[in-house]
């Protein structure tokens, strides 16, 4: 009922100020607005004007004056909200109030993919649009790959205040249904295991296969090799723009896989849910050894002159020019993943 006599004092107001037909005053509530398509708008603090003033510059409404008394005489309503907001084609005078008072904002989405480092994580909340705030500072591996919906004006440290409990939870969920006797001591040590296999392959069928062959060679004391974490060593997550070299690998240093016969200290980029569930259940096999077979995935062998011919096969397929590149899960930089 109120309602209803809130229209009718806009309809006088505008009869009387502007000296126009109560149907015709209804008819500027009512009537069809002047969008075409669907837009996106941010919508301003600092008072009605404003936001009436960002409205008319868009498009939405005819009149900034006819919004500002509408708004003025429906406030029992509720208040206009500063948030983005989606606005139907041909949206009425009565709709827009609508959506801003009642409407859901827009959600928008971020995904972190998976294999990716902190390093190109910063980069990646920097430049998404919407977010703000500073940066605060996280660890290699501590943030969850996912799609993560927020709102126009979020800080960037939600999303990571986010990301990391999401990480937490994933990890103590497989933790707690990991399979029995892995020689890894800690989630902590599950977490640096899963980066390495989320690097090494882009195939989800290949992930729990490659984690059986590292749970291998941690049983039998056998370096990891893996080349992800020479290239890490080498750029300390960034991206490599260049093959590994023979120095990069005969470099002593914590992360080089190929000189230690353990984990590296830390995680190498941060693995998905799937890595991660992956390494707490890797297939049991007897692998010791894979490298590229030109495919996108990857051949397998138990000993080292199985390997041996797997690697002439996968040097032949580089000199004619016939590999194909793996799925483009993997972070340009990521090699390739052969055992030497």
């Amino acid at each position: 009922m109120r309602t209803r006599l809130l229209i009718l004092i806009f309809l006088l107001v505008l009869l009387l100020a502007g000296g126009i037909g109560a149907s015709a005053a209804w008819r500027a509530y009512t009537r069809p607005g002047p969008l075409t398509e669907t837009v996106q708008i941010v919508i301003p603090r600092g008072g009605t004007e404003r936001i009436a003033a960002t409205l008319y510059d868009r498009g939405v409404i005819r009149d900034a004056r006819t919004f500002a008394a509408a708004a003025w005489l429906t406030r029992d309503a509720g208040p206009l909200r500063a948030a983005e907001f989606a606005f139907p084609p041909a949206a009425p005078l009565s709709e827009v109030l609508r959506i801003l008072r009642d409407g859901r904002p827009v959600q928008r989405r971020l995904t972190i993919a998976e294999g990716l480092t902190a390093h190109q994580i910063r980069a990646l909340l920097e430049r998404t649009e919407g977010l703000t705030g500073d940066m605060p500072a996280f660890d290699e591996g501590a943030l969850l790959p996912e799609t993560y919906a927020f709102e126009w004006g979020e800080a960037r440290a939600a999303i990571i205040r986010r990301a990391d409990a999401a990480l937490d939870r994933a990890l103590s969920e497989a933790w707690a249904d990991r399979a029995p006797d892995l020689p890894l001591a800690t989630p902590r040590d599950a977490l640096i295991l899963a980066s390495i296999v989320e690097r090494e392959t882009g195939s989800p069928e290949e992930r729990a296969r490659v984690a059986g062959v590292f749970v291998n060679r941690l049983r039998r004391g056998m370096p990891l090799q893996s080349d992800p974490t020479v290239a890490y060593a080498a750029t300390a997550g960034a991206p490599m723009d260049r093959p590994i070299s023979r120095a990069d690998l005969d470099r002593d240093h914590p992360f080089n896989t190929y000189r230690i016969r353990s984990l590296p200290p830390g995680p190498i980029a941060s693995p998905g849910r799937a890595a991660i569930i992956a390494t707490l259940r890797p297939e049991a096999n007897d692998f010791l050894y894979f490298v590229a077979d030109g495919t996108g995935g990857h051949a397998f062998a138990r000993t080292l002159d199985e390997h041996n011919r797997n690697v002439a096969r996968w040097r032949e397929i580089e000199r004619g020019g016939a590999a194909t590149p793996a799925p483009a899960a993997r972070s340009p930089s990521a090699p390739s993943g052969g055992r030497r």
